[in-house]
């Protein structure tokens, strides 16, 4: 068991080694998980207690189209970025407050959007980025 332990612990340390996916906004690279499946999309970040401050997770859509997030289920507050095709930051839903009742509020997109970054709260602030800015993606 312990042996076993070693190995998956080794295996995450070389994948961060590696580097990963990762996405620079605002001059600062964050790890991401990529959400581009309908299951992965649903789930999202739903039910975590924390994320370290320089992660965060990237949606993938086949299309450009208005989106909207709720934060039913989410136990952290985050910054929801949209970005259309080109990367380029459309909206932001700031500071975004998990939801704990029933019915949770929806956070639309202001435009189409083919992608939607979800980091920390504040993290766009303390960056000074908005509407406008752009994100590069790295897959590698």
């Amino acid at each position: 068991m312990r042996f076993l332990l070693c190995v998956l612990m080794l295996a995450a340390c070389t994948a961060c080694a590696s580097g990963g996916p990762s996405v620079e906004l605002g001059g600062k690279r964050f790890s991401i998980e990529i959400a581009d499946t309908t299951q992965e999309q649903a789930l999202g970040l739903m039910f975590r207690d924390e994320m370290p401050a320089d992660q965060g997770m990237l949606f993938v859509f086949p299309n450009e189209a208005p989106r909207s997030f709720w934060m039913k289920n989410t136990r952290i507050p985050l910054d929801i970025m949209y970005f259309d095709k080109d990367l380029i930051m459309v909206s932001i839903s700031a500071n975004t407050k998990p939801c704990k009742v029933k019915q949770c509020p929806s956070y639309p997109s202001i435009a189409a959007a083919k992608y939607v970054l979800e980091l920390n709260a504040g993290t766009a602030a303390k960056l000074g980025v908005g509407p406008g800015d752009r994100l590069t993606v790295k897959l590698d």
